[in-house]
């Protein structure tokens, strides 16, 4: 299983039957288990595959630029690259990363909020001319350090779910006064973003409408307008989508018929990747408190009297991969890695990261049968902003991204949509050997 991962060299292990997946997941625990016992991750590329044909199948007029912010993986963009996505990238490290990837200039928009002049300056030299902005100052360094950019203006509509302390956008009475100083100073306006709250659905009622007004206000000071964001915010869930195009989809239709030649676009992030990655770690601590009938935390030691409480400390936190936590973001309940009888009691628990910092609280109040030190947990969904730098509060290396994909599924991915001059260079298949009392090996394709 050695050289499954490398930074420079993504290599993938190729999978054939239902539990291989499962099988690779305890294989690399019990080499952690004999070795460091250092967190990591084992990524299924497969469903990111599944969720692009979900996205075509209900989504078919509307294509994904994928938001790299989400997971910048290498293996993720190659993946995503060869099925024909475009990518939403807020800063230059992204942009190196997705033309790395053989990525067309024209299939990438730069979308932060709040530009570095450096790096606007870096997109124009690279071609990439698709810019986002939404005030005029942004506006006027965009037409220093990259005249000839095609500006998406992002538009602030009612509904759009953002607190009100952090909008972003220009709202719909302010949009003129943007546009007549992109006349002014000579710039190319030519389409139109917004972001919506996919939790409310109707709210799509509001900002299509109002892109529409922006629209027609362009167009009547001789911009061409060809492209409209509807944003990100997508679950995951086939159902959400249904439901999305269900409000949106005829609304397109009323604005933006297909006869129009306007291009529409959304940038799902969380959508593809999420459920494509699990996290593993390992317990390395453990505390006993004791609480009352009323769940009250005491400060004495656990009795026959009360209620025992379970803290649990485990080698990656939220200034490591749980790190959406500090957004508010929920973390879903971990699975256990061992056999446990059915039959076994559950506690009150809480689940902490190594850097003893009050903040570090990963998961409080989730139920777990009694743990030890070196037991692992693990985390389902966690393929969404969950790969970042390692953490300046501990001394603890980022965990190691581990790929695979089924056979079926890399087979498949050549024939429902690959495009065909992206060739994934930087990805290369190793066929996994289940060791099953029987040595079964697999052919790599060519």
């Amino acid at each position: 299983m050695k050289g499954l991962a490398d930074e420079l060299n993504c290599s993938v292990a190729l999978l054939d039957g239902p539990r291989a997946f499962s099988h690779v997941l305890d294989r690399y625990i019990d080499e952690q288990t004999l070795a460091a016992n250092n967190a990591f991750f084992l990524a299924d590329l497969g469903i990111i595959r599944r969720q692009h044909v979900r996205w075509r199948t209900h989504m078919a007029r509307i294509r994904p630029f994928y938001a790299v912010q989400a997971n910048s993986s290498q293996a993720v963009i190659e993946i995503l690259a060869a099925l024909g996505t475009g990518f939403i990238c807020t800063n230059k490290c992204e942009l190196e990363l997705v033309q790395g990837c053989g990525v067309s200039s024209q299939d990438i928009v730069y979308s932060g909020v709040c530009k570095q002049l450096s790096q606007i300056k870096y997109a124009a030299k690279n071609g990439i001319d698709f810019l986002v902005c939404d005030n005029e100052t942004e506006l006027r360094k965009i037409a220093r350090c990259h005249p000839r950019a095609k500006l998406l203006l992002q538009m602030h509509s009612s509904g759009d779910g953002q607190d009100a302390g952090m909008t972003f956008g220009s709202k719909l009475k302010d949009c003129r006064h943007l546009m007549e100083k992109a006349v002014e100073l000579d710039m190319q306006l030519v389409g139109v973003r917004f972001h919506i709250s996919c939790d409310d659905p109707e709210a799509y009622n509001h900002a299509v409408s109002d892109a529409r007004c922006v629209f027609d206000m362009a167009e009547d000071m001789g911009f061409s307008m060809t492209i409209l964001d509807i944003g990100g915010g997508y679950s995951g869930s086939e159902s959400q989508l249904k439901q999305i195009i269900g409000a949106v989809g005829p609304l397109l239709e009323l604005y933006f018929p297909a006869s129009s030649g306007v291009s529409i676009v959304a940038e799902p992030g969380f959508y593809y990747v999420a459920s494509s990655f699990t996290l593993a770690v390992n317990i390395i601590g453990k505390q006993i408190v004791a609480r009352d009938l009323h769940g009250n935390q005491l400060h004495d030691e656990p009795s026959p009297d009360h209620e025992p409480e379970f803290l649990y400390y485990m080698n990656d936190g939220v200034y490591g991969c749980f790190s959406s936590k500090l957004a508010d973001n929920a973390i879903p309940a971990p699975v256990v890695h061992k056999g446990i009888p059915s039959e076994d009691p559950v506690f009150a628990s809480s689940l902490w990261g190594p850097s003893g910092d009050e903040l570090d609280l990963v998961l409080d109040h989730c139920l777990l049968p009694e743990l030890s030190v070196g037991d692992w947990l693990i985390f389902n969904n966690a393929g969404a902003y969950s790969l970042g730098p390692s953490s300046t509060f501990t001394d603890t290396p980022s965990p190691t991204v581990y790929y695979t994909i089924a056979a079926r599924d890399w087979f498949e991915m050549q024939d429902d949509g690959m495009t065909q001059d992206i060739s994934m260079k930087n990805l290369s298949l190793v066929p996994y050997v289940l060791h099953s009392g029987q040595s079964e090996a697999l052919s790599v394709p060519a």
